[in-house]
């Protein structure tokens, strides 16, 4: 079903993390610098922690790609950790090293540490904790990369920005938004340290975060994910695995940390009669094909029963305050039953404005898949002309 495959391995102080990404046509022009960008842009941030200063992420090509063009093989990228020359006794895959650092056996509540070391039989928590990492998140935000340049042929663009952080949050009603109206707040956020658009909240965001800073805890919000340019007819019905809705919510909630996610105006709706929030239908006035119409609302997101109806996919997802905290949690030793302060791992005390980038690069991976679901084609040239013809016959 699904046209593109994507894996990523590393751990948090490994060597480095790699992806693969498998089902791009061939003849897909792409750069180092085009996905340079992307991994900047998910290691800014007000909140962000000491990590940041030590890594300065840039990809390379190891295969699929020859002379700046993809060629239909598998692609294959790597980011090297800089940290990891601190850790090349501690994260050695030799067994004569082992023992060099001392095992992590605090389990740290919120975290994958507690239920991770027991399923996978684990004395040392570092075997979990390496790989359950929002590390791992840079290598998804490069495979990301290459879904958003793809989709570009096609003149869609993806976007996003934070609407709150803590108490400090924006008011916005996703249903009023044009495809002008969230591009031009996704721009706006990118001048903005805590990507919000809203100059006021970004205030009182940044407030927030110091406040969390100085007293040792961590801040969660929310973020705003879109596409536009969408044809109609991405996703299907006809099985729940095919819905776009569904498979939208199943990546975002891959992203570390993420709780909840709605579609369009999501959990709002619960508490509206129908006869408010269903996006009705208009003749359009630009053309006398009767498939062409006009909404003057988008309630539902862009998605009507799994499948684009031809406006704005809007995703919203929340993020959980990052579990590790300055000051430690209460937690038991694993290996003596003791009670202790759980470990502190260097963490960041906000990273909802990372979370949001990241979130733009998994929308990318799912909006591409469909894409190719939809129009097939193993060089760019096919698909163009699968998406051409199927746009000109509508």
């Amino acid at each position: 079903m699904f046209r593109l495959r994507f894996l990523t391995a590393g751990e948090s102080h490994g060597k480095g993390l790699t992806g693969i990404i498998e089902g791009i046509p061939a003849n897909l022009q792409i750069t180092p610098d085009y996905i340079n960008r992307q991994l900047s842009r998910r290691q800014a941030g007000f909140g962000r922690g000491g990590r940041m200063r030590i890594e300065s992420d840039m990809v390379e090509f190891i295969s699929g790609i020859r002379w700046g063009v993809t060629i239909g093989s598998p692609v294959a990228l790597f980011i090297e950790n800089r940290d990891w020359k601190n850790w090349q006794e501690g994260m050695s895959p030799l067994a004569e090293e082992k023992g060099s650092v001392p095992p992590v056996t605090r389990p740290r509540p919120g975290h994958a540490d507690l239920p991770g070391a027991t399923k996978y039989h684990q004395d040392d928590i570092r075997n979990i904790l390496e790989r359950s990492s929002a590390r791992e998140t840079a290598i998804r935000v490069a495979i990301g990369a290459i879904a958003r340049r793809f989709l570009e042929e096609f003149g869609i663009t993806v976007g996003g920005f934070v609407t709150a952080i803590g108490n400090a949050s924006m008011s916005i009603d996703p249903s009023v938004l044009k495809e002008e109206d969230l591009k031009a707040l996704s721009g706006s956020a990118e001048d903005s340290d805590v990507r919000c658009p809203e100059d006021d909240t970004a205030i009182r965001m940044k407030e927030a975060i110091e406040k969390a800073t100085g007293e040792g805890y961590s801040l969660g919000g929310t973020f705003l994910v879109h596409a536009v340019g969408l044809p109609v007819g991405l996703g299907s019905h006809i099985q729940w695995d095919r819905r776009l809705d569904g498979r939208l919510a199943h990546a975002f909630m891959g992203i570390q940390a993420i709780k909840g996610v709605e579609i369009g105006n999501g959990f709002e709706l619960a508490a509206r009669p129908g006869a408010e929030v269903m996006d009705e239908i208009y003749p359009s006035p630009d053309t006398e094909s009767p498939k062409s119409v006009l909404r003057k609302t988008n309630h539902a997101g862009g998605i009507e029963g799994g499948i684009t109806n031809g406006m704005p996919v809007v995703v919203r997802a929340v993020m959980k305050p990052i579990p590790t905290q300055h000051k430690p949690l209460r937690s038991v030793d694993i290996v003596t039953g003791e009670p202790f302060e759980a470990t502190y791992e260097r963490s960041d005390v906000c990273a909802v404005p990372a979370a949001s980038v990241i979130g733009e690069a998994v929308m990318s991976l799912v909006i591409a898949d469909a894409l190719l679901e939809k129009f097939g084609g193993d060089s760019m040239e096919e698909t163009k002309r699968n998406y051409e013809n199927y746009l000109k016959n509508m």
